[in-house]
């Protein structure tokens, strides 16, 4: 064992990711270097060599494409489009409708889904220019959908889940479940922060829009194939009728059957959604790789039993371990995304959460809730980014990051709601079992 070399490994991989590396070129060069001081050039070659064939036949790991297949074909066939219009015709009524609409309507989207990029990227398009027009400040509307759309990666199916079950080699299925509650009570949290701005601010928000009811039964109509997907998924997956990487296959299969049905499936649209499916896998995979090579790397010298044992021999209180890795995930999320985010730090922590016989589950939806405060936290905030792409002539990206703090401030009310009772993430997969 060298500690001092998984030391400065990860020094020097924090020194790539500052200097904009890709993450995974960054996890590669510094495992593939680490592994060879260590213990040798042709030990290191055979660990390159074998690790992506390793990692990526992973039975589990086919439900990341069978996911992103379906959310893309959703998009691309026009399925998810009337979620809006649909939740419009039981909330527009309400102080703040639009938006509270669109915090909904980025929930249903997330169910069929699994990408806040994508959430934000479908929502943004629709909803922005309605609220914008209705009255709403251009900033608002803007950040209610930027942070409306990571909930996209909270309730299932979620990639970012799937591959941290992967990762800490636990069950995708409970996480999943674990993460209906917390992106729920997100959605609420956004929800009242919509209802405290209009009731504060109503210059900010306006209180009412008004829709006829001929609109809203022709917008519940449109939603209908989405429920139907929607029920199919989550009905056999918490039924047991499938596994969670099975239910990748089932959607993505019901969402071409759908789309077929509705005579909106087209060569353009399963051209689109193949190359969006393909390119997007590729990504993370290779990042995946280079995170398995650095686990290898670290365990080789020593450091993740080290760090397990200097946190068991400092007697840190269960609150003292949390706050230390909060802290740490909200720094990375200012320059890093998600992924890169989450598959650097895990190799370091799960030895020390296993050692402190805290719940890989829980831990794995607390995860997923502290990368997506990250995408829309300055200066690199992805989902912000997103929002100016797709609503540009509305808002600069200053003032999407103006029109997301009090999002944030939410977020950051449940991560202490999670961590102060655990039981919140756990009670669903309990039932499970």
């Amino acid at each position: 064992m060298n500690v001092e070399v998984g030391l400065w490994g990860i020094a020097i991989l924090a020194l790539l990711l500052v200097l904009r590396l890709p993450v995974a070129l960054a996890l590669i060069t510094v495992s593939f270097g680490g592994i060879w001081s260590l213990i040798g050039l042709n030990p290191a070659i055979g660990i390159l060599a074998n690790t992506p064939y390793s990692f990526v036949a992973s039975w589990t790991m086919s439900a990341v494409p069978m996911f992103l297949l379906m959310g893309f074909i959703a998009f691309h066939t026009g399925m998810t489009g009337g979620l809006f219009e649909a939740a419009k015709v039981v909330l527009s009524r309400l102080p703040g409708g639009l938006a509270i609409s669109s915090i909904f309507a980025c929930s249903g989207f997330a169910a069929v889904s699994g990408s806040s990029l994508a959430c934000s990227a479908a929502m943004g398009r629709i909803a922005i220019p309605e609220m914008v027009k209705a009255g709403y400040r251009p900033s608002i509307a803007a950040g209610c959908i930027a942070a409306g759309g990571t909930i996209g990666a909270l309730i299932p199916p979620s990639i970012l889940m799937i591959i941290y079950g992967v990762i800490a080699e636990t069950s995708i299925t409970q996480v999943f479940v674990g993460g209906i509650s917390i992106g729920v009570i997100t959605a609420i949290s956004y929800c009242l922060v919509v209802l405290a701005i209009c009731w504060l601010r109503p210059d900010v928000i306006p209180s009412r829009t008004e829709m006829s009811d001929h609109q809203g039964v022709k917008a519940l109509a449109k939603v209908l194939p989405v429920a139907l997907l929607v029920l199919l998924v989550f009905g056999g997956l918490f039924s047991g009728l499938f596994t969670a990487t099975e239910a990748g296959a089932v959607g993505a299969f019901g969402t071409v059957l759908l789309a077929a049905a509705t005579g909106t499936l087209n060569r353009t649209a399963i051209k689109n959604s193949l190359l969006e499916t393909v390119t997007t896998t590729g990504s993370l995979l290779i990042i995946g790789i280079g995170a398995t090579m650095f686990t290898r790397f670290l365990g080789i010298s020593g450091l993740s039993n080290f760090i397990a044992q200097a946190v068991a021999g400092a007697d840190l209180s269960y609150l003292g371990l949390m706050l230390i890795i909060v802290a740490i995930y909200l720094a990375l999320g200012t320059f890093m995304e998600p992924f890169g985010a989450m598959l650097v730090t895990l190799p370091v922590f799960l030895p020390v959460l296993e050692a402190q016989q805290i719940s890989l589950v829980w831990f794995g939806v607390l995860v997923v809730k502290l990368l997506e405060i990250g995408m829309i936290t300055p200066p690199v905030g992805m989902n912000v980014f997103v929002i100016k792409n797709v609503a540009g002539k509305y808002v600069s990206v200053t003032q999407v990051f103006a029109g997301v703090l009090p999002f944030m401030l939410a977020d950051l009310l449940v991560v202490a709601l999670a961590i102060a009772v655990p039981s919140i993430v756990l009670f669903l997969p309990a039932l499970m079992n």
